[in-house]
């Protein structure tokens, strides 16, 4: 799931919770609707927070004559420790 299952799920909840006058005697659609949307807006946040944990630093040490990449404080027992970055260069448009 992501953005666009989370966008859909908030879009037929509005629409069970507020377009549709259906009764059908033992299932109520508003609360459907309200149910619907409240997942699709739990979903979107979830998304969120694994979209922003992927952008983390990432440190690498030279160990011998291997490199160990860790997620760790760039300072270590008065070493110069290497660190670098991925990032993303914004997309030109034309």
């Amino acid at each position: 799931m992501g953005f666009g299952s989370s966008i859909f799920l908030i879009a037929m909840g509005a629409i069970f919770a507020f377009a549709v006058e259906a009764d059908l005697g033992w299932l109520n659609l508003s609360v459907v609707g309200w149910v619907l949307m409240l997942t699709g807006v739990a979903v979107l946040l979830i998304t969120l927070h694994f979209w922003n944990s992927r952008r983390r630093t990432v440190v690498a040490t030279a160990r011998g004559d291997r490199v160990v990449a860790e997620q760790v404080v760039p300072v270590q027992d008065d070493r110069v420790v290497e660190e670098y970055r991925e990032v993303r260069r914004p997309r030109r448009t034309v």
